[in-house]
């Protein structure tokens, strides 16, 4: 009861501002239990007046009949449409509010659990926290009305009263059961549908290097496991929703009949009349059915609105995701100095960095080669605070990124992957993205530089052109040169190139070589590259190795005293042959 209430009080806290709503909504629903109550009374009054013959009681009971159903009608109405205001305002919040909370999910936390988990939460275990507010009051409605129709059974027939109230109780509990033992397999399903939803992100975000690797089989049979898996635990869930439903209806209709018993022994005995009588029939549905159903309904509604809090929450707060951490000072104007002293660093115990060490001053245009694995990337990627260093420091212009906010480090550096993640909308859209007050010229001229206005003017919708999901409608070539152009329009001080030419033809690497050119002593640059081709122009280039830098110089000298990058540079040789 005390994690619902504190449930309760937060969730509200993010649909404070539709409480109008649900106060309108409390009060309709105490007209609604009026309505429930009274109507079967003057029903019965119908079928007496017309089985008597009193065709004026009759017509005047059935004008009352139709006003109270058209009042019920009305305030049903006004009543759903306070519901999807209130609910549908109450989730955006709380999606926006974990949406915003995910951003600050340290990678490795995105890493292990995979997309499918996030993303379930968002959509569906939001929608059950707010549902709370609205089908909860619908059932709390629900069980003051059988309540009420308790206190007009109880003055009608004391007898028949205990006899609703033992059979209320049996159905009530076997209810209750049902709802332990589903809320037990739910929990299995709900981790079960995550998996599978995750593994289903996955392939249709890599589908094209599934058809490539030809790992349809494999992949499909991946999936066929764990749909069976789901699918056998939704079973379980369903199987054991069924039996229990059948051993309820079973009872149900036992003492539905046992019901009838009771009234010819009370209507032969003259202790009951037949307008009571009939009252009392209609009111068994709501006694036997509906409190059974609201009170049970309502106990796996807080069970699965639990459920899904400490889901949510979980992201909200530190429970079981960490969250990215920022100091509190700030960099008015970098200048773009960078300096890596002593940095350890390593993904889930594997050691990638190992006492790196190395300076880049202001404007300064710098290479990092070497093999696949020796920490490249990862230095790219501690520089942009995504992962945080396991010792030693990262220092820009003089001060520890540890020591400052995130807008000193994110808002000055920019990072051009070799994959870039492009969003699906339009290509003036994805500038706006990172610069919200973007204009035409900037854009046009980002594209020039990234040649990239050519392909864009000869779209039919030119700027206007949705790309696709991860801009799925372009090569790889052209997404990267979209990436370098929404570089450009964010306009850093810091540029980060991570084998941002690899995809390119020749041509079009020499147009982006260029624009690279025309920033230098602009910008500080730093560049991945396994084309040393691509930076001979590089005011300095540090080979890595081991995770280490082991060799600093300009092209020449490297190529003239050190042997690994003699062999490196020879390799490219011979592939271009």
């Amino acid at each position: 009861m005390k994690e619902t209430l504190s449930n309760l009080k937060r969730v509200y806290s993010h649909g404070r501002k539709y409480k109008k709503n649900l106060i309108f909504f409390a009060i309709l629903s105490i007209l609604s239990i009026a309505i429930n109550i009274i109507y079967p009374i003057f029903s019965a009054k119908q079928i007496v007046s017309l089985s008597s013959s009193l065709y004026q009681e009759l017509l005047i009971a059935s004008l009352i009949c139709f006003g109270i159903s058209i009042l019920g009608d009305i305030t049903r109405a006004i009543l759903r449409k306070n519901t999807q205001i209130f609910f549908r305002g109450t989730t955006k919040d709380i999606q926006l509010a974990v949406s915003k909370e995910l951003l600050k999910i340290e990678l490795t936390s995105i890493d292990n659990k995979g997309s499918g988990t996030f993303i379930h939460r968002i959509n569906n275990d939001t929608d059950e926290m707010s549902k709370i507010f609205t089908r909860g009051i619908g059932m709390l409605t629900g069980i003051f009305t059988d309540l009420g129709i308790y206190v007009a059974i109880f003055i009608i027939n004391r007898v028949i009263f205990c006899f609703f109230l033992i059979c209320s109780i049996i159905l009530t509990t076997l209810h209750l059961i049902k709802v332990k033992k589903m809320n037990e397999k739910d929990k299995t399903y709900r981790k079960q549908r995550e998996k599978t939803s995750s593994l289903i992100g996955e392939l249709v975000r890599g589908i094209r290097d599934i058809k490539m690797l030809y790992a349809k089989d494999s992949f499909l049979s991946e999936i066929d496991k764990n749909i069976d898996d789901l699918t056998n635990s939704q079973f379980s869930f369903r199987n054991t929703e069924i039996h229990y439903n059948c051993l309820i209806d079973l009872t149900y209709d036992t003492c539905e009949i046992l019901l009838i018993v009771l009234f010819v022994y009370f209507l032969s005995q003259g202790s009951l009349s037949i307008a009571s009588a009939i009252i009392l029939f209609n009111y068994r549905y709501r006694v036997f059915d509906n409190l059974m159903h609201n009170v049970g309904d309502l106990l796996q509604e807080i069970k699965s609105f639990n459920l899904s809090c400490n889901r949510v929450f979980s992201i909200l707060d530190d429970q079981q995701f960490k969250k990215e951490t920022f100091g509190t000072e700030k960099i008015s104007k970098i200048k773009g100095n960078i300096e890596l002293k002593d940095v350890y660093f390593g993904y889930s115990n594997k050691p990638v960095l190992k006492g790196m060490n190395f300076k880049v001053n202001a404007n300064e245009t710098v290479a990092f080669v070497g093999r696949s694995g020796v920490g490249k990337t990862t230095i790219f990627s501690l520089l942009c605070k995504l992962y945080s260093i396991n010792s030693g420091k990262i220092l820009l212009d003089g001060k520890d990124i540890s020591l400052l906010d995130e807008e000193s480090i994110r808002n000055n550096i920019t990072i051009i992957s070799q994959n870039p993640y492009i969003f699906n909308m339009s290509i003036r859209d994805n500038f706006r993205l990172v610069k919200e007050d973007v204009t035409q010229k900037e854009i046009l001229e980002a594209c020039r530089l990234a040649c990239l206005d050519k392909f864009i003017d000869e779209l039919p919708d030119g700027y206007d052109t949705v790309v696709g999901e991860g801009g799925v409608t372009l090569s790889g070539g052209q997404r990267q040169r979209l990436a370098i152009a929404r570089a450009f329009v964010q306009n850093t001080k810091i540029i980060l190139f991570d084998e941002a030419t690899s995809a390119l033809d020749n041509e079009t690497q020499n147009f982006i070589q260029q624009a690279i050119n025309n920033m230098k002593d602009k910008y500080t640059i730093l560049i991945i590259a396994h084309r040393l081709s691509t930076i001979v122009n590089a005011d300095k280039i540090m080979l890595i190795e081991d995770g280490k830098v082991t060799a600093t110089g300009t092209h020449q000298t490297l190529l003239k005293e050190n042997p690994t990058y003699q062999k490196l540079y020879q390799s490219e040789l011979i592939k271009r042959d």
